[in-house]
């Protein structure tokens, strides 16, 4: 089996979450040896991403509104995509240890949302931001991922994890300075990245906090982006026999066939006598004598 039909199988059989990492991974190499072609060409390929990304601008925004979607899973630098994957991976497993891969999905989705309306909302409503709201896009799965993460550490704030070079640390202080360094960071020059990172934290605290309750507020997105995504799971083949054998020929065949070697062993029998027959021999004889 090739390294692609093995990426196949891994793909279709894995959860969700294999399923989230593998569609990331795949669209960041998809629009890299995109750029490569418009690079060679001598051409600009920023306009892939302008396709793509969830513009700021709600002007633009109406004219994509495919972006809210397609910016979760947009990623165009080595080092943004990385770490999202896994981020993606450690805390989406832990998630999976208490929560079905339906919700999973779903958190990440409306996560995604969540950031991606955070991050339109505070580039037009708050003044200082709307002077450059017509030239910045958001990319990226980080919303999507923080929401899992928020929402995993409101579900078991304890569980730990074991960070290299610190050491058992529990999740609940990893999201906590998660979040601290995002309202540190709006001063930054990622401002919007950060407020989306806000939002879907929000969203994540929200959810799980219904959840915790005993209200699943997203039950009928689950039930829809399940059957979605249901389109590429492994279909198991039927596997249909026939048989073409005639039954009444085949028994007189089989009945034929165990008379011949009865009579075969009473030849023997009335020319060597009863002790030369064999062990098996022995054994017919004594099986047809008591069906008799």
């Amino acid at each position: 089996m090739g390294i692609v039909d093995e990426i196949k199988l891994s793909f279709r059989n894995g959860t969700y979450l294999t399923k989230l990492i593998y569609i990331n991974i795949a669209i960041w190499v998809l629009v890299r040896l995109v750029f490569v072609g418009y690079k060679l060409s001598g051409t600009d390929g920023s306009q892939i991403l302008g396709w793509l990304a969830l513009p700021a601008s709600l002007e633009l925004f109406v004219s994509r509104p495919w972006t809210i979607l397609t910016y979760m899973f947009l990623h165009f630098d080595f080092l943004h995509i990385v770490f999202n994957v896994l981020w993606l991976y450690w805390f989406g497993k832990i998630f999976l240890e208490y929560h079905s891969q339906q919700k999973l999905l779903s958190l990440y989705l409306i996560g995604g949302f969540f950031g991606g309306l955070a991050f339109m909302l505070a580039y037009n409503l708050i003044p200082v931001f709307q002077q450059r709201i017509f030239d910045v896009q958001l990319l990226g799965a980080s919303a999507s991922v923080i929401a899992i993460v928020i929402a995993i550490a409101v579900y078991v704030p304890n569980h730990l994890i074991h960070l290299v070079f610190i050491g058992p640390v529990k999740i609940k202080w990893i999201a906590f300075v998660s979040l601290v360094l995002y309202v540190i960071n709006l001063s930054g020059d990622n401002a919007g990245g950060n407020f989306a990172h806000i939002g879907g934290a929000l969203w994540g605290w929200i959810y799980m906090s219904q959840l915790i309750a005993g209200r699943n507020i997203t039950g009928r997105f689950d039930r829809m982006t399940d059957t979605i995504f249901s389109w590429f799971r492994p279909r198991k083949k039927l596997k249909i026999k026939y048989n073409t054998a005639n039954p009444d020929y085949e028994y007189n065949r089989k009945k034929g066939s165990q008379q011949e070697e009865i009579n075969h062993v009473l030849d023997k029998i009335g020319k060597s006598g009863y002790d030369s027959l064999t062990f098996d021999e022995r054994e017919m004889l004594f099986k047809m004598g008591r069906k008799k």
